[in-house]
């Protein structure tokens, strides 16, 4: 049975540990910087596709896509696929799993994605955080560079909004110290380094002005210590490091004049170790790592001496950890990271032996955990994140397998946080092809591993055709091209190009390829090859262009090839020609444009052309045109793209356009956008994608859009996205935070239904439906109810409107309260 309840009781606060940042004691949780970001868009009332946020992401660039019977191909430069977590993840202390259990070891709601960027984060003191970086929008909820995310994990209205990345932040009772490179935050011009108001968000009049990045901040007592690329800080002539006056932001007489940039700063009684690139402190030589007195900054005889730039520093005990650039310590070989003795300024016998740079160490007393670019690290394979034994030194099975760099960690004996530029924890290996599960999004067996990147998908039944610059295949040499079966097994048709190929489409028996070859099929072929479906050996069609194939289109009887050459087939054709699919004979369909033709789509008499061109057929058309099929004339249709266009996809009467562009038709549009195939009148739909847009591909009421992105509509997606275009969300006028909240279903998966948990700031009129993944009605739960301000329980019992059971599958519950609209997804298993 389905039913929505009203929860009057709302979980009390428990009592949380304090946080202090200043000897003497030394805090029983660890903080160390960290990183994360992305979008939301606000204004009049709009129309926004509903991004998938279970659907798995990529480390790096995907370049084509492909959705066949149930799974969808995708293919690019990645390494690794996983789920995307966003950039600001707790993890199990036991499993390394991303975790619902807070500070505390307190189930809590679904932690929110952070799309961009974490280098810093500290403790609320009452279970929650406050998060500094590189981003815009934390939980699908606009936030520039700093976000207060309460202890149930739902995001705070609070938002200084920096107008740059924050690199560092420290607590001061009420105020919040913030560091990193913005020249406004809460309000008001503060280059460099500011307070602001923990209720209000609204800078303090406290101002050092720092004419530089500050990097490092620590607190203790009365005074804030700040480190950085900065030579004037608080009035007074500072060269990369400060004492401020913790009530005036003046700077106090302690000045120990380092040589070049600190990046670390940790305080331990009255000593404070300070780290960076410098090679000189105090007038005397202290290489990247020194101890200094609290009361004059003289530096100490204490001197590890190391070769190379030091990122970070945790004090435990009687040792203080060091990780960075270096390769060593104290005269003695230590890789990127190492435990000193805090007497000697010696390296103790603890080894790790990064391979790539150290970002940050913290340390609980029990364990090390270790954060940064290494993919190894103890002699074993850890990426970007591990964690070692605190008495023996050794490595522990604690395996999250972050896909990028962490940046910062916290931790606390159930959960540690990590933040970074990674987008996804517990990915799987798949080098540039995978298959994702058509319904839940999840990377599926398929791997079969190229040796370099993929550029170019097509499929038909059992077989998957890939193109790019890779020379072998799931250890089978393959030469730029490759036929490959659902289970993920190479096949022997084996055509082989010399060169790169870059597109291909399917035509009856023929696949047809365009690329920067000179040779396919065994013939010679000039960036355009018809290749035999059975024999993969090159037809007689021989057009031949004289440069950069970029995209096909098939229609009819004529293939439309789209690029960077001047000639096809020995007649002029700039950029863009028209081929007979018969004879390979170029037609005399002229269009010309004068640039880069990127991608093509057909829709009966009309050709769609996207690319880098001004003018096309003699008419200017920025970057996206319509061109008659029969006789290349320019039509009248005209939305005009602010930059380049790199994909088309027709949906009916709507053409989706891909790119890198910041407009489209006159309107702000972030690299994607919907267009009427017909007026050219473009749409209200604006996922926003960060960064470019390879390519696109329609599958029933799903659009797919791979590229180089790391968000989209606010959600960490990286490299792929699928948006469901049946359903769309309304963003209220200047909304930052309405207090509206849906919780993630649980159980999920399930095989007797699920339950959400909706939070309402305000008695609101709410509907309620469950939808299957075709976006068909399934159940409808409650119609236009006015509900009161607090916490409803909704549940779905797993039955359609018939009270029958509903097949295995994936389905939506659909929220609808005022004039906002959300979704969670649902996996029904039988």
């Amino acid at each position: 049975m389905s039913y929505v309840r009203y929860c009057p009781t709302f979980v009390p606060r428990t009592p949380h540990r304090a946080f202090r940042t200043g000897p003497p004691a030394r805090p029983s949780v660890v903080l160390a910087a960290l990183v994360f970001g992305a979008v939301v868009t606000c204004g009049r009332p709009a129309l926004a596709q509903t991004v998938d946020p279970e659907m798995y992401v990529a480390d790096a660039p995907v370049q084509a896509v492909l959705p066949l019977g149930n799974a969808v191909y995708i293919a690019g430069s990645f390494t690794q696929v996983g789920p995307a977590t966003g950039c600001w993840v707790p993890l199990d202390a036991t499993t390394g799993l991303p975790t619902a259990v807070n500070w505390d070891g307190l189930p809590v709601g679904p932690y929110p994605r952070v799309a961009g960027v974490v280098n810093a984060a500290v403790p609320d003191g009452l279970g929650g955080w406050y998060i500094g970086g590189s981003f815009t929008s934390v939980g699908g909820v606009a936030r520039a560079n700093i976000a207060h995310i309460r202890a149930d994990n739902s995001v705070d209205t609070w938002g200084p909004n920096p107008n740059n990345s924050v690199n560092c932040l420290a607590m001061n009772g009420s105020s919040l110290v913030v560091g990193g490179v913005f020249s406004t935050i809460g309000g008001q011009p503060r280059s460099g380094i500011a307070a602001v108001d923990r209720t209000t968000g609204l800078a303090t009049a406290w101002n050092p002005n720092a004419n530089g990045r500050v990097g490092a901040i620590a607190l203790n007592g009365s005074t804030v210590y700040a480190g950085g690329l900065f030579t004037a800080i608080g009035g007074q002539t500072r060269r990369f490091l400060a004492a401020l006056d913790a009530g005036t932001g003046s700077a106090t007489a302690w000045d120990p004049n380092p040589g070049s940039e600190v990046n670390a700063i940790a305080i331990d009684g009255p000593t404070i170790y300070v780290a960076g690139s410098f090679t000189t402190v105090g007038g005397q030589a202290r290489h990247r790592i020194a101890a200094l007195d609290v009361a004059t900054g003289s530096p100490t005889a204490w001197d590890p001496n190391a070769n190379n730039s030091v990122n970070t520093l945790a004090v435990r005990g009687t040792q203080i950890y060091a990780g960075g650039l270096f390769t060593m310590i104290g005269g003695s070989l230590r890789n990127r990271v190492a435990a000193i003795d805090l007497a000697t300024g010696g390296p103790l016998a603890w080894n790790p032996d990064a391979s790539s740079g150290v970002s940050v160490v913290a340390t609980d007393g029990i364990k090390v955990y270790v954060g940064g670019a290494f993919t190894t690290i103890g002699g074993q394979t850890r990426n970007h994140l591990a964690a070692f034994d605190a008495t023996s030194g050794a490595l522990t099975a604690w395996n999250p397998n972050v896909n990028s760099t962490v940046a910062a960690l916290a931790v606390s004996p159930t959960t540690i946080y990590a933040g970074g530029s990674f987008t996804s924890v517990g990915a799987q290996a798949r080098n540039g092809l995978a298959a994702l599960h058509a319904g839940t999004g999840e990377v599926l067996a398929w791997n079969p591993n190229a040796t370099s990147a993929v550029n170019a998908l097509a499929g038909s039944g059992a077989t998957i055709y890939a193109g790019g610059a890779f020379t072998s295949v799931g250890g089978a040499i393959r030469n730029y091209i490759a036929a490959l079966d659902t289970s993920g097994a190479v096949l022997p048709w084996n055509p082989g190009a010399d060169l790169t190929v870059n597109t291909m489409v399917l035509d009856g028996s023929t696949l047809y390829v365009g690329g920067l070859f000179t040779n396919a099929g065994g013939q010679p072929r000039s960036k355009l090859a018809a290749l035999d479906l059975v024999t993969g050996g090159a037809t007689a069609w021989d057009p031949g262009a004289n440069g950069t194939v970029v995209t096909l289109a098939a229609s009819g009887s004529v293939l439309y090839v789209g690029g960077s050459f001047t000639a096809v087939g020995g007649q002029t054709r700039n950029s863009i020609a028209a081929v007979e699919i018969a004879t390979g004979n170029v037609t005399a369909w002229t269009a010309n444009a004068n640039s880069s033709v990127n991608a093509l789509a057909v829709n009966g008499a009309t050709v769609y052309a996207g690319g880098n061109f001004t003018t096309v057929g003699g008419q200017a058309r920025s970057r996206i045109a319509a061109l008659d099929a029969e006789t290349g004339a320019v039509k009248t249709w005209n939305p005009g793209a602010g930059s380049t266009v790199n994909a088309l996809v027709l949906d009916g009467n709507v053409l989706f356009a891909g790119g890198a562009f910041a407009s489209m038709g006159g309107q702000p549009r972030a690299n994607l956008a919907a267009i009427d195939a017909t007026t050219g009148t473009v749409s209200e739909w604006h996922p926003s994608a960060n960064a470019s847009v390879a390519a696109l591909a329609a599958s029933g009421p799903l659009l797919y859009a791979v590229g180089s992105f790391t968000a989209m509509s606010g959600l960490p997606q990286q490299g792929i996205a699928r948006i469901n275009n049946n359903q769309t969300v309304a963003v209220l006028p200047g909304a930052r935070d309405s207090g509206l909240r849906l919780s993630a279903p649980s159980p999920n998966p399930t095989s007797r239904g699920a339950t959400v948990l909706l939070d309402l700031p305000r008695p609101t009129a709410v509907t309620a439906m469950v939808r299957d993944i075709q976006g068909r009605a399934v159940q409808r739960l409650t119609t236009g109810t006015v509900f009161p301000a607090g916490r409803h329980s909704i549940h779905w019992d797993g039955r359609g409107s018939n009270g029958a059971e509903t097949p295995a599958g994936v389905y939506f519950l659909q929220v609808d309260a005022g004039r906002q609209t959300m979704q969670r997804r649902i996996v029904i298993v039988r």
